[in-house]
């Protein structure tokens, strides 16, 4: 029997049309998978979005939204409202030793520990859905229909081909598809990953549509993720946009959100790394390769929009749209690693694909992004995905809620964290957050909070609850108490040092205040050896012996 807070949900939904404007909101949550902050309209790109501009548009902007920095971590906080080692991926389950792996904290995949964003729907009266990327573990008893979606179609795994074929990153790395918890061995000729997911989402909310109940449905999708493919003809929408490089186009990007006001006019981002040649030191061949990786990456984007607008268009003609609630986020910084450095990644590999200038981007190439365009996609923070630094861990948020509640719209620089998202959505549903027990389980409370009303235009800016927030992940430190931000990187990436950094000024951290405010620093790391032992996180450097 569903406990109490449960019922009211499932009455509103049941009730006259006189009362329809209470009934709970549809939600859809929209995950990119390793796209910039800059490569959407909303946030500057020239890059098409015309979906996700409209939805701008009635909505709003959150330019401050940190998430983690990377897929498996990230996802799991928002699944879940609370941090990534209580959450159980304290690392990465590619990177836990044997040592490691099954620690609380370090389980490898969605902790039994935590009550589910999707469990906690259901149980709250709601169809659940998802397609797209899973990451969350690759045993059955920890697939997402064992997690709380009544229909899933998933990528199980962290990445690989976008298309029928199912090629891996790398040699160790393998692929696996899952359809409700069993596995799919084949997958339709014309299989594009972008649209079978969307394709399968939009057949459940129009089967489902007269049963009276509201949805929840997470759509994850795996582009812009490398391998980067696109069909051909998206790409050749692009061909020739990206030859002048990535020195002109983070001016560019950078002038836009000056202009949009997402960043003050006077800021300096982080340069272009050392690493990454000057374009117009480049080879021709050096230069039309790049380019043409940049035209596939914006290609998977653009076509990831207009699929966005297939999923719209089926709720308006449903009568559904108005109702929803519709989230798009990104789960971590651009990806600036190449992929002939992946762990496992072997030159007999990689010879096998064709990467001609032809091909790249087409079925059978393996190609990526890379630092240069990377750092664009993050301007003006520093670094990608894989850093603590803003551009590993700062993602665009776009909310547009149900006409019937009050809307907060245009852009809001407050700072919000992903494990807000969760219990976001909860109040929003008419749900209440699950605190130590959930369907006979002994759960940890929920550490996010809402943020409801800043959505709903009640409150200008977030409090400390939502502002403070600690940090750990592949030995990279931070603790947030906005504006302020402590960070600790190692050599080369960092100074091996504690940093002190106001990001709302200085987004590009290049400005240690450390020297200047000791105390605001030593307050900070204080607070950041609170976090640490609070919610268990491990030295992996000492644990596995380095």
């Amino acid at each position: 029997m569903l406990s109490k807070r449960y019922i009211l949900p499932i009455l509103l939904a049941l009730a006259s049309p006189g009362m329809a404007q209470q009934t709970p909101p549809n939600v859809l949550l929209i995950v990119a998978d390793d796209m910039g902050y800059t490569d959407i309209g909303p946030f500057g790109s020239e890059i098409a979005t015309p979906t996700l501009d409209a939805l701008a548009d009635e909505g709003q902007l959150l330019t401050n939204f940190h998430v983690l920095a990377s897929c498996s971590p990230s996802r799991s906080v928002l699944l879940s409202g609370m941090d990534n080692h209580r959450a159980g991926l304290g690392t990465m389950s590619e990177m836990m030793s044997d040592k490691i792996k099954g620690l609380p904290g370090y389980e490898g995949h969605l902790s039994h520990r935590v009550a589910a964003l999707p469990e906690v729907m259901k149980a709250g009266g709601y169809d659940t859905y998802m397609v797209g990327k899973w990451h969350l573990g690759e045993e059955t008893e920890d697939f997402p229909s064992a997690r709380g979606f009544q229909d899933t179609f998933v990528l199980v795994d962290g990445g690989g081909s976008h298309w029928a074929d199912q090629k891996w990153v790398t040699p160790t790395v393998p692929m696996h598809y899952a359809r409700n918890g069993q596995e799919v061995a084949t997958l339709p000729d014309d299989f594009y990953s972008t649209k079978n997911y969307t394709d399968e989402l939009i057949a459940w909310i129009e089967r489902d549509q007269a049963n009276g109940k509201p949805f929840f449905a997470y759509l994850a999708y795996t582009a812009p993720h490398d391998p980067l493919h696109a069909p051909a003809e998206y790409i050749d929408k692009y061909r020739g946009k990206y030859d002048r490089g990535w020195d002109n186009l983070r001016k560019t990007r950078l002038q836009r959100l000056k202009d949009l006001g997402m960043v003050s006019p006077d800021v300096t981002p982080f340069p272009r790394l050392g690493s990454v040649a000057a374009w117009e030191n480049l080879s021709d061949e050096e230069r039309a390769m790049a380019a043409r990786d940049m035209e596939v990456y914006a290609a998977m984007i653009d076509y990831m929009d207009e699929q966005i607008a297939r999923v719209i268009t089926s709720l308006k003609e449903t009568g559904q749209y108005e109702n929803t609630m519709i989230l798009f986020m990104s789960d971590n910084g651009a990806n600036g690693a190449h992929l002939d450095d992946y762990p496992g990644q072997t030159p007999e590999y990689m010879a096998a694909f064709d990467n001609s200038l032809e091909n790249r981007g087409l079925k059978n190439s393996l190609i990526d992004q890379g630092p240069g365009w990377a750092q664009v996609s993050m301007i003006p923070s520093r670094l990608f995905k894989g850093s603590k630094a803003e551009g590993g861990i700062r993602s665009p948020l776009v909310v547009k809620m149900p006409a019937n509640m009050p809307t907060g719209t245009g852009i809001n620089g407050s700072f919000l964290h992903i494990r807000d998202i969760m219990p976001t959505i909860l109040e929003a549903a008419g749900i209440e957050v699950p605190n130590e027990e959930f369907e006979g389980r002994a759960i940890l409370p929920v550490q996010g909070n809402s943020v409801l009303p800043l959505l709903k235009g009640e409150i200008a800016q977030t409090g400390p609850e939502t502002t403070e927030v600690g940090y750990e992940l592949f030995d990279q430190k931070a603790y947030f108490k906005a504006p302020w931000k402590a960070l600790w990187m190692p050599e080369p990436f960092g100074t091996g040092e504690w940093e002190l950094y106001n990001i709302e000024s200085d987004p590009g951290e290049l400005n240690d205040l450390g020297k200047k405010y000791p105390e605001m620093l030593a307050e900070l790391v204080d607070l950041w050896e609170q976090y640490s032992t609070e919610n268990g996180v491990l030295d992996l450097m000492s644990q596995d012996g380095h």
